[in-house]
């Protein structure tokens, strides 16, 4: 064998041992009237970068990140529940922080109508942010959907879909994908057309402060595992769900199920949505067929200011040491309950 043949295989094996993908998914990014206070430096300006400095070496590790943008960038002024609408540095700075695709397909995207919706969608484009789930219009649906991103050789598709608005109904021509059967059955058939090697359903789904999955959540997932998906994350109760690996027998392969994954970042006052899970997972190609694996999550609880000029904190299970003596009690009593009374019912997904 010559060195120009040997060169090529070593190559050609080179490739194959590095197609392993690492991805990383968190929760609901709000922004509630404290945290822009928090935030607010003056002059129009806001500061987020010390909100996720003890989780971003594990956002930016990852090869792929995702997160929930559940708030508008709708404009000043700015307002926080009910009707969200956050400023642009908030997004810059997440993205800043390591994530790669945010979703926007979520009960609060309309909060600031129509024009919040494409406002949003304009920023996030200004900012060179790569987004899914809701579009300004059937046409920049039609071009977009479905995302498909290679990443490290491998192509994924990832979609994203909302149970609702709210209430609120569009009043033009914006588009919000919301769930329906027939809408992502079409839209998995048009990921394989156009080469998708990994399918991935982004769901806001679920009810609220529930920490088990209800009926709807479950029926669903059952049914994305027959259409062959790979990895189903959902979000939306502001709790952690449980996850649990799941094998497929009518495509012989494992799929990643995740029910909720909590708040990543709020202002909400119940224990547990104190804080989130981030969950990280491998994919790796062995040949044709995508595998699933090496699944896993990590804690993570919000810590909230007590003086001016302080921010909201994002502080890892493994890392109390980190914590203010006022925020321990609170931060115990979030790790405990979602360890008993959610994580525990886990399957095959261990916590960090």
């Amino acid at each position: 064998m010559n060195l120009l043949s040997i060169l090529a295989l070593s190559l050609v094996s080179l490739l194959q041992s590095n197609n392993q993908v690492d991805l990383v998914f968190v929760g609901d990014a709000m922004q509630h009237s404290p945290q822009l206070s928090a935030s607010h430096r003056g002059g129009g300006m806001y500061d987020y970068s010390a909100c996720f400095r003890y989780v971003e070496d594990d956002i930016r590790q990852a090869d792929y990140a995702v997160v929930n943008l559940e708030c508008p960038l709708g404009g000043a002024p700015y307002s926080g529940y009910p009707a969200f609408s956050a400023p642009d540095s908030y997004a810059a700075q997440l993205k800043q922080s390591g994530f790669d695709l945010f979703l926007t397909a979520n009960n609060h995207c309309l909060d600031r109508r129509d024009r919040g919706l494409r406002r949003t969608l304009t920023a996030l484009d200004s900012l060179g942010i790569p987004h899914i789930g809701t579009y300004a219009n059937p046409d920049e649906r039609n071009r977009q959907v479905p995302l498909i991103t290679t990443i490290k050789g491998v192509r994924f598709a990832f979609l994203c879909y909302t149970y609702g608005t709210n209430g609120i109904t569009v009043q033009g021509d914006a588009v919000v994908d919301h769930i329906d059967r027939s809408l992502i059955a079409r839209d998995l058939q048009a990921a394989r057309d156009r080469g998708a090697q990994v399918l991935c359903v982004n769901l806001h789904w679920g009810i609220e402060y529930q920490l088990q999955p209800v009926a709807s959540q479950r029926d669903l997932a059952d049914w994305l595992v027959e259409q062959g998906v790979d990895l189903i994350i959902g979000g939306h109760p502001h709790v952690v769900e449980p996850m649990e690996m799941r094998h497929s027998q009518t495509h012989d392969k494992d799929v990643l199920l995740v029910y909720s994954m909590g708040n990543f970042i709020s202002n909400q006052r119940d224990i547990d949505s104190r804080g989130g899970a981030m969950v990280k997972v491998s994919v790796t190609m062995n040949g044709s067929k995508p595998l699933v694996h090496n699944p896993s999550c990590k804690l993570f609880f919000v810590q909230k200011p007590t003086f001016r000029g302080e921010n909201y904190v994002l502080i890892p299970e493994n890392r109390p040491d980190l914590l203010r003596p006022d925020s321990r009690s609170e931060f115990t009593r979030f790790m405990q309950r979602a360890h008993s009374l959610v994580l525990s019912h886990n399957q095959g997904v261990p916590v960090e």
